[in-house]
């Protein structure tokens, strides 16, 4: 029979509580990385970054979270279309549509119109890395091909740092959006170009009205139709 002096056993004791914790630990951390996904089937494409799936003998719709595509005319919505926004509601029928997929949820699980928010994983990934995120996350393969810009909407922010990146080298390599041609300019108009995100707009000429993309694009025959949409001068171009 094991037989330990009371000055050794105290040591043992304290091993054995330490290597009890550190091992509560790593389960806990291995939980933390794993979050769980939930298997679905996609039923509809909406347009390129919203999609209906069967889930649990459910019809859900769902928003794909860090993204947005360009829109597609929903007149009944007073939504007009945009450029590109066609091809990425094209690319997401042909990526998804009858396609099983793997949801992951950030922090809040719906929106406020109830939709799903989620990333959509074509396949289960081994480890939930950078390479497996651009690899496997539809979300991601969106920005990567240049059919969607980065839409961070907090407190839904896990992959936010890696999709500005992957964004960056779509814009870099002149894909899709980025490198789609800009809208025609109405003939024989002084021509101010806005932004859809940050409500600014420039004179055509602008640097920064260079920069903006397509999906984002819209343009006004004067400054006063500008002012009248909401819309807020550069102090660059002082338009």
């Amino acid at each position: 029979m094991l037989s330990l002096r009371p000055k050794r056993f105290i040591p043992f004791l304290l091993a054995l509580f330490v290597l009890l914790l550190l091992s509560g630990c790593a389960s806990k951390s291995e939980a933390a990385g794993k979050p769980k996904l939930l298997q679905a089937v996609v039923t509809h494409v909406s347009d390129g970054d919203t999609v209906h799936v069967r889930l649990n003998g459910r019809d859900e719709r769902v928003r794909l979270i860090g993204v947005n595509t360009p829109e597609i005319s929903h007149p009944d919505l007073g939504i007009r279309e945009q450029p590109y926004g066609k091809q990425a509601a094209a690319y997401t029928r042909k990526r998804l549509l009858k396609r099983k997929v793997w949801l992951e949820f950030d922090v809040q699980q719906r929106d406020k119109y109830g939709r799903l928010l989620a990333y959509v994983w074509l396949s289960p990934p081994a480890a939930f890395t950078e390479k497996e995120v651009r690899a496997r996350i539809y979300n991601a393969e969106l920005l990567l091909n240049g059919y969607a810009q980065v839409m961070t909407v907090p407190p839904n922010v896990k992959y936010a740092d890696i999709f500005v990146k992957f964004q960056r080298e779509a814009r870099e390599k002149g894909k899709g959006l980025w490198g789609a041609p800009a809208v025609a300019k109405p003939a024989g108009k002084a021509l101010y170009v806005g932004n859809r995100r940050t409500k600014i707009f420039h004179r055509a000429g602008c640097r920064w009205a260079q920069k903006i993309s397509p999906a984002n694009r819209v343009e006004f025959g004067s400054r006063e139709e500008a002012i009248k949409a909401g819309y807020r001068p550069c102090r660059v171009c002082r338009s």
